[in-house]
């Protein structure tokens, strides 16, 4: 599939802690390498989850391709594809890299294309999967050979960059139009993020739109910036903001809505449940202190309405 075009105007996603991101501006061509910019935890995965239709914006709009944000997620998420997201593309350190690469390989086969296919000779079909692999591997810049045990290797031996070139393999066989990735600077040396770097240019240059997550942007790439720089919070957003569906889980689909308390509410709750935790003596005397007398004559006037 070839690269879609990236746009968004005051793109948001209001949480139940305030605002994960607002304000995006974004015009990405086909086949750009996009790169969304900030500090860890300033709402860089969930704009990554948004754009690629994994979560649902709360505010202005955004385009992949002909879809529409935030009405057509399940459009968005037909043409693309998510690697290295925590939680989300886990990989399984039990199993080996070919079973991985196997069981992708079938599941977009029964998912992902036309009910014909099936319909194909087993001989056939079966060409059509190993060359989907291996065309994915080659892009990835993953060389089974190169490995310990070659595809019989489990993902727990794996070094971190190739468990990043695996997962990134595994998104590129269903081939999308738009691949997010996530991270690329989670505990990378230097040299290794620029072999990533490099990995997801040729990927761009190859015609597939990539929106990749880190924490300094290189030059050449279209940058998009998070955190309180890009979106200054008002205090009353952080406090007041209602639950949202903003959580997602192992299916990549948006999780029921959190129940977590505002962090300003939960701390107000600690203290008054601190308050009345502490020991009030031997005798187990709760006699009000001199303020709370006060307190208490203050609510009787204003209650007979003399206040």
């Amino acid at each position: 599939m070839d690269g879609v075009g990236v746009t968004a105007d005051g793109f948001g996603l209001r949480g139940p802690r305030g605002w994960a991101f607002r304000g995006v501006g974004l015009d990405a061509e086909p086949g750009s390498l996009i790169a969304v910019e900030g500090p860890s935890g300033s709402g860089r995965t969930s704009l990554l989850l948004a754009l690629t239709g994994r979560m649902k914006a709360t505010e202005g709009t955004a385009a992949v391709g002909g879809a529409r944000l935030p009405k057509q997620l399940a459009a968005v998420r037909r043409v693309s594809a998510l690697a290295h997201v925590a939680g989300v593309t886990d990989l399984d350190p039990a199993l080996t890299v070919g079973e991985h690469l196997r069981e992708r390989a079938l599941l977009e086969r029964r998912f992902g294309g036309p009910v014909r296919e099936l319909l194909r000779p087993r001989a056939e079909r079966a060409a059509e999967v190993g060359l989907r692999i291996d065309t994915a591997l080659a892009a990835a810049g993953l060389d089974r050979e190169s490995l310990p045990k070659g595809s019989r290797t489990a993902v727990r031996d794996l070094e971190r960059l190739e468990a990043l070139r695996l997962s990134v393999a595994l998104a590129l066989i269903g081939r999308p139009g738009l691949l997010g990735v996530d991270d690329i600077d989670l505990k990378l040396t230097d040299a290794e993020r620029e072999e990533v770097w490099a990995l997801l240019g040729s990927l761009a240059e190859a015609g597939t739109t990539v929106l990749a997550v880190c924490g300094e942007a290189p030059e050449g790439t279209v940058t998009v910036s998070t955190g309180p720089e890009a979106a200054p919070l008002d205090r009353e957003d952080a406090v007041e903001a209602p639950a949202q569906e903003n959580d997602i889980g192992a299916s990549g689909e948006p999780a029921a809505e959190s129940t977590d308390v505002p962090a300003a509410e939960s701390a107000r709750t600690t203290a008054k449940s601190t308050e009345s935790d502490e020991p009030t003596g031997s005798t187990g005397s709760t006699e009000p202190t001199g303020s709370e007398q006060e307190e208490e004559k203050t609510d009787a006037i204003a209650e007979t309405g003399r206040a």
